[in-house]
C-alpha cells in the first residue's frame, strides 16, 4: 500500500447507531484497509443515533473509495456524505485582494481615489521611475502560464492551470510577502504569449513564467528578457536548478566529494534538465552526461534535434553513447527530471561508491526513494513523504524578494549561483547528514538568505 497523503484527505459524515464502541469500530475498519484516521468528531447526539465526522487520509482516489466502503459495511453505520477536503479548500479560490489603506470616510476616499489619486498619476507621468515606489508594481509579480505543461498533468489548458497559479501566488505571499497575480493565457502561440506579457508588464515588478512546455518556454523567456526592463524568471527552469544545486552541494559534502571531480548524469533534457545542466556547469561541473529519449546526448551524434544538439555541445566530454545504464557506469550523481520508473534500483550499483541519487519526477519519481536508499548514500526526491524534498518554494519567493528590493531589471547566472549557495548554507554543519541536505520550506531563514544573496547584500 502506498503512503497516505493529505492530498487525498476526506471527511465522511456518518449516521450511526448509539453504541459506545462504534467509534473504535470505524477507526479499526479504516485502518484495516490502509487508511489513517486523523480526526473523529461527534456532530450530533440523539437518543436514536449519532452523527460523526470522520476525517482520514488515503493514498489516492481509489483508496479513498475503499475507506468509504469499509465504513459503510459496518453494522449500524451509514455513510451519509463524503467531502474531499482538498476540493473544499479550493472552493472560491485561494487568494483575494485586500486594501492596504483605510476607506472609512470621504476624506480617505478623496486621497485613495479621486481627486487625490490624480495628483499621484500626474506626478508619475512626469517621473515614470517612481511607479515602483508609489504603486503596487514595486511588490508585484505576474505568474504567467499557457497551461501547456502543468505539474505532471501535461497540456491541460489555462483554466485547469488556474488553481496551480493561485497556489503559486499564495506561496509568494506566505514566504516573501509578495503580491502575485495568476495570469492564465488562452494561447499557446509563442508570439501571442510574448505580446500579451509585454502588454501587461507595466503593472508588475517581475514576471514568473510557469508551466509552459519546452522548447517554447526557452524562446518566450529569451524574448521577454530582451524586451522588458523587469526581471523574467522561469521557475520550472531556474527555480528547480537553484534548489538542485543547493541540495547537491550539501549531498557532496556528506559523501566527501566535490562537484568538479564528480561525474553527473541528468535524465531529462526539457526545461528543468537544461537549466540544471547550465547551472551545474556554471558552478564548476566538468563531466555531465544528459540522457533523454534520444539516449545519451553526444556532440558526435548528427541526428539530434537542435535543442538537444545545443545541450550536447556543452556536455558529455567522454562521448558516452547508449542507454541510461551506460551513462550511469562510474557516475557519482544521478539527477532525474524526466519520467517515472526510468531508473531501476539495481542500476545504482553500477555507479561510483557513495552515489547521490535525486529522483525528482512528480508525482512519481524515476526510482522509488526507499529502494534507491538500499544502494545510494544520499537520496532526494520531490516528495514530501521522504527526507530531502527538492521543492522550488525554497527558491522563487526569496529570488523575487531580492529582485524587487534591488529594483533589478534582469536575472543573472551569478544571482542564481548565489541563491543556491545561500540555501545550502542554511543547513549548518552540525545538522548536515544523508537525510538532511536541504532546509525545510518552512524555515524562515531561507527566503531572507536568498533575497539577500540575489540583491547582493549578503
Amino acid at each position: 500500500m502506498a503512503a497516505t497523503t493529505s492530498s487525498y484527505s476526506i471527511t465522511m459524515r456518518l449516521h450511526t447507531a448509539v453504541d459506545h464502541g462504534i467509534v473504535g469500530s470505524v477507526a479499526t475498519a479504516i485502518a484495516a484497509v490502509g487508511g489513517i484516521v486523523t480526526a473523529i468528531d461527534v456532530v450530533d447526539s440523539r437518543h436514536d443515533r449519532l452523527v460523526l465526522d470522520v476525517t482520514c487520509s488515503a493514498s489516492d482516489a481509489d483508496h479513498s473509495q475503499e475507506l468509504v466502503a469499509a465504513a459503510d459495511k459496518l453494522d449500524g453505520v451509514e455513510v451519509h456524505k463524503v467531502s474531499d477536503r482538498t476540493f473544499l479548500l479550493h472552493i472560491g479560490g485561494k487568494i483575494e485582494v485586500a486594501s492596504k489603506v483605510p476607506l472609512r470616510n470621504r476624506d480617505d476616499l478623496s486621497m485613495a481615489y479621486t481627486p487625490g489619486v490624480g495628483r499621484v498619476s500626474a506626478a508619475l507621468a512626469e517621473n515614470p521611475d517612481d511607479v515602483s515606489r508609489l504603486t503596487v508594481k514595486g511588490n508585484s509579480v505576474a505568474v504567467v502560464t499557457d497551461g501547456s505543461a502543468v505539474l505532471g498533468l501535461g497540456n491541460i489548458g489555462p483554466g485547469a492551470a488556474l488553481p496551480v497559479m493561485e497556489g503559486k501566488a499564495a506561496l509568494f505571499k506566505r514566504f516573501a510577502d509578495i503580491d502575485a497575480w495568476p495570469i492564465c493565457l488562452a494561447s499557446q502561440d509563442t508570439d501571442e504569449i510574448v505580446k500579451a506579457v509585454e502588454m501587461i508588464a507595466p503593472g508588475f515588478g517581475g514576471i514568473n513564467l510557469e508551466d509552459i512546455a519546452a522548447p517554447r518556454c526557452f524562446e518566450i523567456e529569451r524574448r521577454l528578457r530582451e524586451s522588458l526592463d523587469i526581471p523574467v524568471f522561469h521557475d520550472d527552469q531556474h527555480g528547480t536548478a537553484i534548489v538542485v544545486l543547493a541540495a547537491l552541494t550539501n549531498a557532496l559534502r556528506v559523501v566527501g566529494k566535490t562537484l568538479p571531480q564528480s561525474r553527473v548524469v541528468v535524465s531529462g533534457a526539457g526545461a528543468a534538465g537544461s537549466a540544471i545542466v547550465t547551472l551545474l556547469l556554471a558552478a564548476g561541473a566538468a563531466d555531465v552526461v544528459v540522457y533523454d529519449r534520444q539516449g545519451c546526448l553526444s556532440s558526435d551524434d548528427a541526428s539530434l534535434p537542435p535543442a538537444q544538439a545545443e545541450l550536447a555541445s556543452r556536455t558529455n566530454p567522454r562521448k558516452v553513447r547508449g542507454d541510461l545504464l551506460a551513462a550511469l557506469a562510474g557516475a557519482d550523481v544521478f539527477v532525474g527530471v524526466s519520467a517515472p520508473g526510468v531508473l531501476k534500483p539495481e542500476w545504482i550499483k553500477e555507479m561510483a561508491d557513495d552515489a547521490v541519487v535525486f529522483a525528482l519526477a512528480n508525482p512519481d519519481p524515476e526510482v522509488d526513494p526507499a529502494e534507491a536508499e538500499k544502494y545510494a548514500a544520499v537520496v532526494a526526491s520531490g516528495r514530501s513523504d521522504y527526507p530531502n524534498q527538492i521543492n522550488n518554494v525554497l527558491a522563487f519567493p526569496g529570488v523575487f524578494r531580492g529582485l524587487l528590493d534591488a529594483r533589478a531589471s534582469h536575472v543573472t547566472t551569478e544571482m542564481l549561483l548565489r541563491a543556491a549557495e545561500a540555501i545550502a548554507a542554511v543547513v549548518k554543519d552540525e545538522e548536515l547528514n544523508a537525510n538532511f541536505i536541504i532546509p525545510t520550506v518552512f524555515n524562515t531563514q531561507v527566503p531572507k538568505a536568498v533575497a539577500a544573496a540575489i540583491a547582493g547584500t549578503d
